[in-house]
Protein backbone atom coordinates (compact mmCIF):
# COMPACT_ATOMS: atom_id res chain seq x y z
CA UNK A 1 0.00 0.00 0.00
CA UNK A 2 0.75 3.95 -0.57
CA UNK A 3 -0.23 6.33 1.62
CA UNK A 4 0.04 9.76 -0.08
CA UNK A 5 -0.19 12.84 2.42
CA UNK A 6 -1.48 16.04 1.85
CA UNK A 7 0.95 17.62 4.93
CA UNK A 8 -0.98 20.40 5.69
CA UNK A 9 -3.95 20.84 8.18
CA UNK A 10 -4.78 24.31 6.30
CA UNK A 11 -8.95 23.50 5.08
CA UNK A 12 -8.87 23.90 0.95
CA UNK A 13 -5.58 24.00 0.53
CA UNK A 14 -3.95 23.77 -2.83
CA UNK A 15 -1.88 21.29 -1.19
CA UNK A 16 -4.41 18.52 -1.13
CA UNK A 17 -5.07 19.84 -5.12
CA UNK A 18 -1.67 18.35 -6.03
CA UNK A 19 -1.99 15.28 -3.23
CA UNK A 20 -5.32 14.24 -4.98
CA UNK A 21 -3.67 14.55 -8.51
CA UNK A 22 -0.32 12.15 -7.58
CA UNK A 23 -3.06 9.76 -6.17
CA UNK A 24 -4.90 9.73 -10.01
CA UNK A 25 -1.44 9.44 -11.54
CA UNK A 26 -0.27 6.34 -9.01
CA UNK A 27 -4.09 4.61 -10.08
CA UNK A 28 -3.54 5.19 -13.50
CA UNK A 29 -0.18 3.58 -13.93
CA UNK A 30 -1.39 0.78 -12.06
CA UNK A 31 -0.37 1.28 -8.57
CA UNK A 32 -3.15 -1.30 -6.81
CA UNK A 33 -3.28 0.30 -3.32
CA UNK A 34 -3.31 4.25 -2.87
CA UNK A 35 -4.70 5.69 0.09
CA UNK A 36 -4.97 9.95 0.55
CA UNK A 37 -4.41 11.14 4.02
CA UNK A 38 -5.04 14.73 4.16
CA UNK A 39 -4.16 16.45 7.34
CA UNK A 40 -6.91 19.08 6.98
CA UNK A 41 -9.25 16.05 8.03
CA UNK A 42 -7.80 15.52 11.09
CA UNK A 43 -10.15 15.60 13.57
CA UNK A 44 -9.85 18.95 15.92
CA UNK A 45 -7.92 18.79 18.78
CA UNK A 46 -5.74 15.56 18.49
CA UNK A 47 -2.51 16.72 18.47
CA UNK A 48 -2.15 18.18 21.97
CA UNK A 49 0.55 18.20 24.69
CA UNK A 50 -0.85 14.80 26.13
CA UNK A 51 -0.44 13.28 23.21
CA UNK A 52 2.76 11.94 24.06
CA UNK A 53 1.83 9.31 26.50
CA UNK A 54 -0.49 6.04 25.53
CA UNK A 55 -3.08 7.61 28.30
CA UNK A 56 -3.54 10.27 26.52
CA UNK A 57 -3.02 9.62 23.05
CA UNK A 58 -6.26 9.80 21.17
CA UNK A 59 -8.63 7.06 19.95
CA UNK A 60 -8.52 8.50 16.66
CA UNK A 61 -4.20 8.84 16.04
CA UNK A 62 -4.42 5.02 16.57
CA UNK A 63 -7.46 4.66 13.72
CA UNK A 64 -5.71 6.81 11.01
CA UNK A 65 -2.14 5.01 11.93
CA UNK A 66 -3.98 1.54 11.73
CA UNK A 67 -5.74 2.54 8.65
CA UNK A 68 -3.24 4.84 6.70
CA UNK A 69 0.28 4.16 8.30
CA UNK A 70 1.22 0.68 9.36
CA UNK A 71 -0.37 -1.18 6.28
CA UNK A 72 2.17 1.59 3.90
CA UNK A 73 4.88 0.51 2.75
CA UNK A 74 5.51 3.90 0.82
CA UNK A 75 4.87 7.42 1.81
CA UNK A 76 4.48 10.42 -0.89
CA UNK A 77 4.62 13.05 1.06
CA UNK A 78 3.03 16.47 -0.59
CA UNK A 79 5.08 18.78 1.47
CA UNK A 80 3.93 23.14 1.45
CA UNK A 81 6.33 24.80 2.56
CA UNK A 82 5.29 27.18 5.29
CA UNK A 83 8.10 29.87 6.40
CA UNK A 84 10.88 27.92 5.15
CA UNK A 85 9.93 24.48 6.56
CA UNK A 86 7.07 22.19 6.58
CA UNK A 87 3.72 22.64 8.36
CA UNK A 88 3.88 22.22 12.10
CA UNK A 89 0.64 19.63 12.04
CA UNK A 90 2.89 17.16 9.61
CA UNK A 91 6.10 16.86 12.42
CA UNK A 92 3.49 16.58 14.97
CA UNK A 93 1.42 13.66 13.80
CA UNK A 94 4.39 11.75 12.59
CA UNK A 95 5.52 12.25 16.27
CA UNK A 96 2.45 11.44 17.93
CA UNK A 97 2.49 8.45 15.44
CA UNK A 98 6.28 7.09 17.78
CA UNK A 99 3.80 6.31 20.75
CA UNK A 100 2.04 3.09 19.68
CA UNK A 101 3.51 0.87 17.34
CA UNK A 102 6.54 3.18 17.11
CA UNK A 103 8.34 0.20 14.98
CA UNK A 104 5.15 -0.50 12.22
CA UNK A 105 4.32 3.03 11.81
CA UNK A 106 7.13 5.38 10.37
CA UNK A 107 10.33 3.54 11.23
CA UNK A 108 12.33 1.18 9.25
CA UNK A 109 12.79 -0.36 5.89
CA UNK A 110 9.96 2.34 4.61
CA UNK A 111 10.46 4.63 1.59
CA UNK A 112 9.18 7.78 1.17
CA UNK A 113 9.09 10.53 -1.92
CA UNK A 114 8.86 14.14 -1.20
CA UNK A 115 7.00 16.43 -3.29
CA UNK A 116 7.50 20.19 -2.25
CA UNK A 117 4.77 23.11 -3.41
CA UNK A 118 5.19 26.95 -2.73
CA UNK A 119 3.39 29.91 -3.68
CA UNK A 120 6.72 31.11 -3.74
CA UNK A 121 10.06 30.35 -5.69
CA UNK A 122 11.68 27.78 -3.70
CA UNK A 123 8.99 25.38 -4.13
CA UNK A 124 9.74 23.68 -0.34
CA UNK A 125 13.27 22.79 -0.78
CA UNK A 126 14.12 23.96 3.22
CA UNK A 127 11.42 21.71 4.65
CA UNK A 128 11.85 18.99 2.01
CA UNK A 129 15.88 19.25 3.20
CA UNK A 130 14.73 18.96 6.72
CA UNK A 131 11.69 16.18 6.23
CA UNK A 132 14.53 13.76 4.18
CA UNK A 133 17.21 14.21 7.58
CA UNK A 134 14.40 13.13 9.69
CA UNK A 135 13.26 10.72 7.89
CA UNK A 136 16.26 9.36 7.07
CA UNK A 137 16.94 8.98 11.19
CA UNK A 138 13.90 6.83 10.93
CA UNK A 139 15.30 4.85 8.70
CA UNK A 140 13.15 5.55 5.96
CA UNK A 141 14.79 5.59 2.56
CA UNK A 142 14.01 8.64 0.62
CA UNK A 143 13.84 8.87 -3.07
CA UNK A 144 16.82 10.73 -3.99
CA UNK A 145 14.39 12.47 -6.83
CA UNK A 146 12.86 15.06 -4.36
CA UNK A 147 10.50 17.32 -6.53
CA UNK A 148 9.72 20.91 -5.93
CA UNK A 149 6.84 22.77 -7.75
CA UNK A 150 7.29 26.61 -7.33
CA UNK A 151 4.78 29.36 -7.94
CA UNK A 152 1.67 26.82 -7.95
CA UNK A 153 -0.72 29.39 -8.48
CA UNK A 154 -0.06 29.96 -11.70
CA UNK A 155 -0.45 25.87 -12.63
CA UNK A 156 -4.07 26.03 -11.43
CA UNK A 157 -7.27 27.49 -13.01
CA UNK A 158 -10.80 27.01 -10.90
CA UNK A 159 -9.41 25.19 -8.54
CA UNK A 160 -7.80 22.27 -10.95
CA UNK A 161 -4.25 21.39 -11.67
CA UNK A 162 -4.43 22.50 -16.06
CA UNK A 163 -0.94 23.41 -16.19
CA UNK A 164 0.34 20.35 -18.48
CA UNK A 165 4.02 20.61 -18.13
CA UNK A 166 3.77 20.13 -14.62
CA UNK A 167 1.24 17.08 -14.84
CA UNK A 168 3.73 15.36 -16.63
CA UNK A 169 6.30 16.20 -14.25
CA UNK A 170 4.29 14.91 -11.62
CA UNK A 171 3.67 12.14 -13.49
CA UNK A 172 7.16 10.77 -13.89
CA UNK A 173 7.96 11.38 -10.61
CA UNK A 174 4.93 9.20 -9.59
CA UNK A 175 6.28 6.76 -11.94
CA UNK A 176 9.91 6.59 -10.76
CA UNK A 177 8.49 6.42 -7.19
CA UNK A 178 6.44 3.13 -8.24
CA UNK A 179 9.77 2.50 -9.86
CA UNK A 180 11.59 2.68 -6.30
Amino acid sequence: MITVIAGTNRKNSRTRLFAEYVVSCMQELGAEKVELLALEDLPTGMLHADMYSEEGQSKAIGQLQDQFVIPAQKFYFVVPEYNGGIPGVLKSFIDACSIRKYKESFHGGKKAALLGVSSGRAGSLRGMDYMTGFLNYLQINVMPNRQPVSSIEEFITDDQLTNEGIKKLIKDHAKAFLDF
